[in-house]
């Protein structure tokens, strides 16, 4: 607890304390209890889009990783190309090329119009799961690709010595220390996802973003909208600094 109460941490409250009360008395705020709930709103399906993508692009990337270090040496290439094509293009651009272009071609074809995925199919966020997904596997299988590739050649040939076989191998061994080599860098993909989230605004998604803007349009005022949702964004992303810090302090580390 004393390590918080250092000089600079304290001055730094202090001022952020002296601008929000001077931010909460002289700017106007009378919009907001009339738009309370739809900032909630918001905020959870923000949180939402954020935590089922980062899961699901996370579950992707383990699999891009290894293969590319073990092979076979097509899927290894395949890997490394899907990588390329997410990093080395901008995310608004495959967020539109998934709903402008898969979105137009679907109610072409009569067996997807007819069947039961057409209800999902028609809405918005299934192409916004799927773009912020493939994002967050892209970028994170090039991390997951150096961890596997970091754990000491060691630790897999005791294990390997003690007669596991290779699932019980990566389960128990090379997985947990990969994901314990990439966990910092986690920790800023998860933030910099949380920062692409508002993208999906541009699809009608509704999330806090969209819920700013609609109160821009509604009540010509334009800052204090903007000001809220800068801090909506920065406290959630010190809620995911602290929740990453918590799982990387309780990771014993080894000493050289």
């Amino acid at each position: 607890m004393t390590s918080w109460l250092k000089p600079h941490r304290i001055v730094l409250l202090l001022i952020a304390a002296g601008l929000i009360a001077l931010a909460a008395t002289s700017m106007r705020w009378y919009w907001l209890p009339n738009y309370y709930s739809l900032l909630l709103v918001g905020i959870w399906k923000t949180l939402l889009i954020l935590v089922v993508t980062s899961l699901l692009g996370f579950l992707f990337a383990v699999p891009l990783g290894l293969v590319q270090v073990t092979g076979p040496k097509p899927l290894a290439m395949m890997s490394q190309g899907f990588c390329t094509i997410i990093r080395g293009t901008p995310l608004l651009l495959q967020l539109w090329l998934l709903y402008y272009g898969l979105g137009s071609l679907f109610p072409q074809i009569p067996q997807i119009r007819d069947s039961f995925l057409w209800p999902y199919l028609r809405e918005a966020w299934p192409y916004a799961v799927l773009s912020l997904t493939l994002s967050f596997a892209g970028y994170e299988g090039e991390v997951m690709r150096g961890a596997f590739a970091g754990v000491p050649y060691g630790e897999l040939e005791a294990a390997r010595a003690y007669g596991m076989k290779p699932f019980t191998m990566l389960r128990r061994i090379w997985l947990p220390r990969a994901v314990q080599r990439a966990l910092p860098t986690l920790n800023g993909e998860v933030v910099l996802q949380l920062k692409a989230t508002p993208l999906v605004a541009t699809i009608t998604v509704i999330d806090v973003y969209a819920v700013i803007s609609k109160i821009r349009q509604d009540t010509y005022v334009i800052y204090e909208p903007l000001l809220l949702l800068s801090l909506i964004y920065l406290c959630l992303t010190g809620i995911l600094v602290v929740i990453f810090r918590y799982f990387e302090n309780r990771i014993p580390t080894l000493n050289a």
